[in-house]
């Protein structure tokens, strides 16, 4: 990922108590306001706009080049609220673990940046059905030299990973058997890659469609991506699944958005879609993968 991508960030975490984006145009600073205390569906319906909350974290959601902000999520949103009658689409950027606080302040209606169900964050917010799956990879210095392919190998080869902070991965490699002592948390993806490409950590984990977005945007990286696979906890698979995020009290709003969704998922549009975020039809989540099931795990 290109330095000045970074830095545009940065810039938009550090401003983000500051002003809002909206989806389609150009960056627009503004007062911060926060939503309706009341209804979140009505209210939206009432005025035909909506914030979303995004960690500028591609392929998910994030500001381009342009100012525009972009990505899987915002753009699957912006899909499922036009279907809804919903045509004016914010965004405002935050850190990736401070999502679910800042959804829960009010600060927008919907997080929209690709996150994983995961129990602890079940006992926070609500998840919509599943969007999406990946798989998880490392990245690892070009050509592999110690072979490391999946946690165990972290683990059993004692070298140092970085994972993303407030991300799934750190679980997983302790998981694995990683100790702590072996695991760097870092700000963001390129950050995770300027320390495997310095030689500060051996590897970096997060998806496979992270990972590879990282590398298209910084040709020339001495580095690769392993292939995909299911990470191991308790001797079973953990499927990862990311969905959109709602305040616990705003069902309305997110059954609403989960019968759109599931109408974009089950049309092909939502491939479409997706497509040029590195996704693809294989990303869908199957039939048994379910937001309850997720929040159990």
């Amino acid at each position: 990922m290109a330095h000045g991508e970074w830095s545009r960030r940065e810039f938009f975490r550090r401003s983000a108590v500051l002003g809002a984006v909206t989806i389609g145009g150009p960056v627009l600073l503004s007062a911060c306001t926060s939503t309706s205390s009341g209804d979140a569906l009505q209210a939206a319906k009432d005025t035909k706009k909506i914030k979303i909350g995004i960690a500028n974290e591609a392929p998910y959601g994030f500001t381009d080049q342009s100012g525009k902000v972009t990505g899987e999520a915002p753009e699957v949103a912006r899909a499922v609220f036009k279907a809804m009658g919903i045509d004016n689409v914010e965004a405002e950027a935050v850190s990736f673990d401070q999502l679910i606080p800042a959804l829960n302040a009010r600060k927008y209606d919907i997080v929209a940046a690709g996150m994983n169900i995961k129990k602890e964050r079940c006992d926070a917010a609500a998840f919509s059905i599943p969007d999406y799956s990946a798989l998880t990879a490392l990245l690892v210095p070009k050509g592999n030299p110690q072979q490391v392919l999946k946690f165990e190998d972290i683990a059993a080869k004692k070298v140092k990973v970085a994972v993303l902070s407030a991300a799934v991965e750190k679980g997983y490699a302790t998981d694995s058997g990683v100790a702590e002592d072996q695991i760097v948390t870092l700000d963001s993806q390129d950050n995770m890659l300027r320390a495997v490409t310095d030689g500060r950590v051996y590897c970096a984990a997060l998806t496979d469609i992270s990972l590879k977005d990282v590398l298209a945007k910084s040709p020339g990286a001495a580095a690769e991506v392993t292939p995909g696979f299911d990470p191991i906890k308790d001797g079973k698979p953990v499927v990862s699944a990311g969905a959109f995020v709602f305040r616990k009290d705003d069902n309305p709003l997110r059954e609403a958005f989960d019968a759109e969704l599931k109408k974009l998922h089950d049309s092909g549009e939502w491939t479409k879609i997706v497509t040029p975020f590195g996704f693809s039809a294989d990303n869908l989540p199957k039939s048994d993968v379910t937001t309850e099931k997720l929040c159990a795990v």
